[in-house]
C-alpha cells in the first residue's frame, strides 16, 4: 500500500468506520421496534444521511476556510465511501420493512386496476421509496469511482461532472427522509431536527461557499 494510502486508512477511514458502527449500534440497541430488520434499517438511516450532509459541507468548508478549490478531497472522498456503504445497506434492508416479502410492492400497487389508472405507486408512500431508491442508485455510482482509478480512466472534468450528481443525490435523500419521518413513521421531534439540521447546515455552506468563490 502506498504512503497515502495507510494515512487515509488510519486517518480517515478508522474513525469513520468506528464512528459509523457506534453511532449505528446505539441507534439499534436503543428502538423499541420489535424485530432486526427495523432497527437496522433505523439505524443505518440517520448515520448514512449525517455522512453524505458531510461530503457536501467539506468542500465549502475548506473554501471558507480560505484554502483553494480542489476537485478531489481525501477526506471528502473517505466520508462519500462510509456514506455509501450505510445509505446502500440501509436501502436493502429497507426493502423488508413494511412489506415483508413482497418488495415490489413499495413501488406499485396491488391490485392497481381497481383503483388506479396505472400500477406505479404515486402517494406520499410511492414518493417516499422512489426517491429513496434513486437515491440508492446514485449512491452506488459515487462509490463505484470514489477512487483515483476512475479518477484516471474519466479524467478530471469528467470524473467531477461525475460526482456532482451527489448533489441530487443528497436532494433525494433529503426528501426520502421527510416523507418517511412526516408522511409514514411520524418520527420522534428529535430525529426530525436532526435530519432537517443535516440538510439546512450542508445547504447554507454550500451557499457560503458558491459566494466565496463568486467573490474570489
Amino acid at each position: 500500500m502506498t504512503p497515502r494510502l495507510v494515512r487515509r486508512l488510519w486517518r480517515h477511514h478508522l474513525p469513520l468506520g468506528m464512528a459509523s458502527i457506534v453511532s449505528a449500534w446505539a441507534l439499534y440497541a436503543t428502538r423499541s421496534y420489535p424485530d432486526v430488520i427495523t432497527r437496522l434499517s433505523f439505524a443505518t438511516a440517520y448515520p448514512a444521511l449525517a455522512l453524505l450532509a458531510a461530503t457536501l459541507a467539506i468542500g465549502p468548508w475548506h473554501i471558507l476556510a480560505g484554502k483553494a478549490a480542489v476537485t478531489s478531497l481525501d477526506l471528502r472522498r473517505d466520508v462519500g465511501i462510509w456514506a455509501g456503504i450505510l445509505g446502500v445497506l440501509h436501502t436493502g434492508v429497507g426493502q423488508c420493512v413494511h412489506l415483508r416479502g413482497r418488495p415490489w410492492l413499495y413501488y406499485i400497487y396491488e391490485n392497481w386496476q381497481a383503483d388506479h389508472w396505472q400500477p406505479l405507486r404515486h402517494d406520499i408512500f410511492g414518493a417516499a421509496n422512489f426517491t429513496g431508491l434513486f437515491a440508492a442508485l446514485m449512491l452506488i455510482a459515487l462509490l463505484a469511482t470514489s477512487n483515483d482509478a476512475a479518477l484516471r480512466r474519466l479524467g478530471t472534468p469528467g470524473w467531477k461532472q461525475l460526482q456532482r450528481w451527489n448533489y441530487a443525490c443528497f436532494g433525494l435523500t433529503a426528501l426520502h427522509c421527510f416523507c418517511y419521518q412526516l408522511g409514514i413513521e411520524s418520527q420522534a421531534a428529535g430525529f426530525v431536527a436532526a435530519a432537517i439540521a443535516s440538510v439546512a447546515i450542508a445547504a447554507a455552506l454550500q451557499l457560503a461557499g458558491w459566494r466565496r468563490r463568486v467573490t474570489r
